[in-house]
């Protein structure tokens, strides 16, 4: 059984958009702090977001700090993302597709694997999915990593990533295995954006 990863190329992709969304983070923490004058030391915190609010909030102030709040709760769920990506595997086996990933092992049976799709075929490298049938989110035990791994992929999707190494003969072998409906399904022809198709409606 050959197991499918990031190519270094890939990993380095990937390591350029972590410290870019690390860096954006930072920012955005920095920025929030300084615009509404408050302190992040746990037994301050609270008291000095009431003194700025009880002072009063100029709309130069509200605006950017809700901005730079979307940033703080955002970006870490990219992260999240990035570093599942990094560390993601695929591995062809008799009974269907294992992925495994931070805290995911999961192996979608080939039949319940009914399309491959591509989501950008103008890309340089694009960006495959496998749209699945059932719910097999179910199996990752860990609450929070559930949480994560479906917000990132969503429950009927999974994504095979550009960087992925021998990505091509990926997804011929999916191609080959994959439920029966599948082969009529025009795989690796572009979609619409997650979350538009009639795909997404549970099975």
């Amino acid at each position: 059984m050959k197991t499918y990863q990031l190519s270094s190329r890939g990993q380095r992709t990937t390591l350029i958009l972590l410290v870019t969304a690390f860096a954006i983070w930072g920012f955005a923490l920095w920025s929030f702090r300084s615009t509404l004058n408050i302190s992040y030391h746990p037994l301050r915190f609270w008291a000095s977001l009431s003194a700025s609010i009880e002072a009063g909030l100029s709309v130069s102030q509200i605006i950017p700090s809700l901005l730079m709040l979307v940033l703080i709760v955002a970006t870490p769920l990219l992260v999240w993302n990035l570093l599942e990506e990094w560390v993601a595997t695929y591995t062809p086996t008799e009974e269907g597709l294992r992925f495994t990933s931070l805290g995911v092992d999961i192996t979608y049976p080939w039949s319940a694997i009914h399309a491959i799709r591509r989501i950008d075929d103008d890309s340089e490298d694009p960006v495959d999915e496998l749209l699945i049938q059932g719910s097999y989110h179910r199996h990752i035990r860990n609450p929070l990593v559930r949480f994560l791994h479906v917000q990132a992929y969503g429950r009927h999707r999974l994504p095979i990533y550009a960087g992925l190494e021998a990505r091509d003969d990926l997804l011929a072998t999916v191609q080959q295995r994959m439920g029966p409906g599948g082969q009529d399904d025009a795989p690796l022809q572009a979609g619409p954006p997650q979350g538009t198709g009639p795909t997404d409606e549970p099975t």
